[in-house]
C-alpha cells in the first residue's frame, strides 16, 4: 500500500485510545493512573484535530490543539502538585481511601 494513510486510519486509533482512557478511568482507583488516563483521552482528541486539520488542509486544528497541549501541561503541573499534596497529607493514592472532607 503506498501512498497516503487513510484518515479513518488516525479515527480508528484515536478512538481506541480514548476508549482505553475512559475504561481505564472507570475501573482504576489509583489517582496517578486516572490522570494519566485523562491525559491519554486529550492525546486522542488531539490525534483527531490533527487528522482532520491534515486532510482539510487547515491550519487551525493544528494550532487548536496547541493550544490544548498548553492547557494540558498547565493540567500537569498543577495535578502532579495537588496529588503530591494529598500523598503528603493521607499517604496513599488510592480513591477509595482519600476522603478530603475530614482531616
Amino acid at each position: 500500500m503506498n501512498g497516503p494513510v487513510p484518515i479513518a486510519y488516525y479515527l480508528a486509533l484515536a478512538a481506541i485510545l480514548f476508549c482505553i482512557g475512559i475504561c481505564a478511568f472507570l475501573i482504576k482507583r489509583n489517582i496517578i493512573t486516572i490522570f494519566m488516563s485523562i491525559e491519554l483521552m486529550l492525546n486522542a482528541v488531539n490525534l483527531t484535530f490533527v487528522a482532520f486539520a491534515h486532510e482539510w488542509h487547515q491550519l487551525s486544528g493544528q494550532i487548536f490543539v496547541f493550544f490544548v497541549m498548553v492547557v494540558a501541561a498547565a493540567e500537569a503541573a498543577v495535578g502532579l502538585a495537588i496529588i503530591i499534596a494529598v500523598f503528603r497529607s493521607r499517604e496513599t493514592l488510592n480513591v477509595d481511601q482519600i476522603n478530603l472532607m475530614k482531616s
